[in-house]
């Protein structure tokens, strides 16, 4: 065969092995057999090692994967990856429905789709080519594993049709079939290898792989379900559209997908599914709602970490009974003590349960638990087991009670309780050891210093060798290089990559300091607030609880805990080392480049559709020439900047507060 013909020959199978593959994948409507698919696959393999000039970089033989990826790359996700509020009753979804009635009226449907068990994933194309594929992460950033997803069959590394933006990212969970995770579990279990717990975490692990030849050797699948990009809203005006646009493009859309008219059609298909997700090949573990309209979407917006427009519905887990056989208790970073039943070993929801939590001492008395009790587990959104009942029936005569104790178990100080809080703490803040170890491994933790090569049981071998007192130590273990030369799993590299990894996290911004510290009730949303309310740590140290608590999503309480921290003089003197080893404790402000200063001083809201231009872009044009967004409609406001399609809330508390109503028009003439 000559090379033209071979040239010919290679895109026609090219060609035809991506058809094929988008009428499986995707139409769920195989044309051939697995046969005659891996021969026409074997013929293009061959063609393209006899002429790799040939070989194209998104062919359809490229799935098998080869590259090594050493360490993967953060990636800041343009649009956040947030995760969506859940609910387990029909009542708490009739009160999403009435919040959802309440801002947009009663003219809305519902996109009904079933809530895979997977990994979340975010693949960014341009101009129809797969570029980029990121984890979830953080919701803010995560891993860039592209090569790795490259080798999922049913994504398209090249779309098969136009139609779609010039650069889009489309999100979606990445899982495995559970007749697969039964067949490499068996495998794992053969070869003496620990088996993965569930198909996620199976999914989860593979996904993380560094050699992407391995990755396809794992038979992982997705199903792709949001779109974003810019002027979104000129392209479709709902949901359910884009998901039938997507799907012509090439991507693996989930058939079991309903468009509802109101609650009573949502509640059927949830009622339908609570049975029939037993007889799907892949786990699900409940149902998500969106509105279905993208205006409507805007209209109701965002809480910081959640869409107001979607919500998910969670089935009930499945129930099992074991024996009781002791309670330990964990004392956590910030002196809480929380109850842990230890359990006859018992399966549920795919995965061997030992353990249970008890929350706090109310609990322990509610459920009255005795010693070998049999008693009721089940698992908490299908995640954490928990009791919930005891089997009375069953219990053995003369059996103990389990005690919550009164002093730490560590450290034996005396626990107390605050009033209005069900949780009993250890105040021995400076010499409980499991206090001081959390501390120091939170502070360390990929969510807040991120420091790398030090990990929690690194952290607890430094602490019994008293390297490590508090997170100031940390700074000062490069003087102690030689002993740390000693110690059991330490060698020449991994001491160079721990303190290369101390050096590197003084350059991690304030809110991961202040997040490091552990703050009770401090998470990473509340300490982004107060960094960028206050800017730095000294004026956040001073402040009042009163003042605390003006800012934006911070309560009283949690205002009450940050003023207590800062009032504590152990506190202040390990802020003043860190500053002094050179930490970040202020926000580091950059200065946006400016067009104009002609709506200085000026705030904007914007809702609806616009002809010309996207909400992006018009944001962007009125933050350049000086303006500045707001959240929501308030006294604050200035101008509603309004399009087609706007929410009649909205619209009414602007016309009540009597701020004036711009169009995309007006907006260019008062800059032009």
């Amino acid at each position: 065969m000559s090379r033209t013909e071979a040239a010919k020959r290679i895109d026609q199978l090219t060609k035809e092995l991506s058809e094929h593959n988008y009428k499986y994948y995707v139409l769920a409507q195989p044309s051939i057999s697995d046969f005659d698919f891996d021969q026409k696959l074997a013929e293009l393999a061959e063609l393209e090692h006899q002429y790799p000039d040939l070989l194209d970089p998104d062919s359809p033989t490229q799935k098998v994967g080869g590259d090594i990826t050493k360490q993967f790359k953060t990636v800041r996700h343009r649009w956040p990856m947030l995760s969506l509020s859940n609910t387990y009753s029909a009542e708490e979804l009739k009160d999403f429905d009435e919040r959802v009635r309440k801002a947009i009226g009663d003219h809305f449907e519902y996109v009904c789709e079933l809530k895979f068990d997977g990994l979340s994933m975010s693949l960014t194309y341009e101009n129809g080519l797969l570029v980029q594929a990121v984890t979830r992460g953080d919701g803010t950033q995560g891993d860039e594993v592209t090569t790795n997803v490259r080798t999922i069959k049913s994504i398209p590394n090249k779309l098969r049709k136009d139609g779609y933006p010039p650069s889009f990212d489309i999100r979606g969970e990445v899982f495995m079939h559970k007749a697969a995770f039964e067949r490499l579990n068996n495998e794992r279990i053969e070869n003496d290898e620990i088996p993965y717990a569930n198909p996620r975490n199976f999914a989860a692990g593979t996904i993380k792989l560094q050699d992407s030849k391995e990755v396809a050797k794992r038979p992982l699948d997705c199903f792709l379900y949001f779109l974003y990009c810019d002027g979104r809203d000129k392209l479709f005006k709902t949901h359910w559209e884009s998901l039938e646009a997507v799907k012509s493009w090439g991507f693996p859309v989930c058939e079991h997908t309903k468009l509802c008219q109101n609650l009573d059609e949502v509640y059927d298909f949830i009622d339908y599914w609570e049975n029939e997700r037993h007889h799907l090949s892949y786990e699900i573990d409940g149902i998500v709602l969106k509105v279905n309209s993208y205006a409507q979407q805007d209209e109701l917006g965002f809480t910081a970490k959640s869409p107001r427009w979607a919500i998910a519905y969670k089935y009930k887990a499945q129930e099992v009974e074991t024996i009781l056989q002791s309670v330990s208790y964990q004392i956590g970073r910030t002196g809480a003590i929380t109850p842990v039943a230890n359990l006859m070993p018992v399966q549920l929801s795919g995965t061997t349960v030992k353990r249970a939590t008890l929350h706090n001492a109310n609990e322990m008395k509610r459920l009255d638990l005795h010693e070998m009790d049999t008693v009721v587990v089940e698992k908490g959104g299908e995640i954490i087991p928990k009791i919930t009942a005891v089997n009375l029936d069953k219990r053995i005569n003369d059996t103990k009670p389990f005690v919550y104790p009164t002093h730490c178990p560590a450290c034996g100080t005396a626990l107390i309780r605050r009033d209005g809080e069900a949780v009993h703490y250890c105040p021995n803040e400076e010499g409980c050891e499991p206090q001081i170890i959390g501390r120091i491994q939170h502070f360390a933790s990929r969510k807040a210093l991120d420091i790398e090569g030090i990990g929690d049981e690194t952290i607890v071998l430094l602490f019994k060798n008293q390297l490590l007192h508090n997170v100031v130590d940390l700074y000062t273990l490069h003087e102690y290089r030689n002993k740390l030369l000693t110690l059991e799993r330490f060698g020449e590299k991994s001491v160079q990559n721990m303190l290369e990894g101390i050096e590197n996290s003084k350059q991690k911004p304030f809110e991961k300091v202040l997040f490091g510290l552990g703050i009770r009730y401090v998470g990473e949303t509340v300490a982004k607030r107060l960094c960028q309310h206050f800017k730095n740590i000294d004026k956040l140290s001073q402040a009042t609880a009163e003042e605390m608590a003006l800012v934006d999503e911070i309560g009283e309480r949690i205002a009450q805990s940050v003023y207590e921290y800062f009032t504590n003089p152990i506190h202040i003197h390990y802020i003043e080392q860190l500053k002094q080893y050179g930490l970040q404790f202020e926000i580091k402000e950059i200065e946006a480049k400016l067009i104009s200063s002609k709506l200085e001083g000026q705030t904007f809201v914007i809702s609806g559709v616009f002809a010309d231009m996207s909400r992006e872009e018009l944001t962007q044009l009125i933050v350049s020439n000086g303006g500045k967004m707001l959240s929501g409609i308030s006294g604050k406001l200035n101008y509603l900047l309004a399009g087609d399609n706007m929410g009649p809330s909205k619209l009414a508390k602007a016309q009540k507060l009597g701020i004036p109503i711009i169009s995309e028009k007006d907006l260019l003439q008062m800059i032009g």
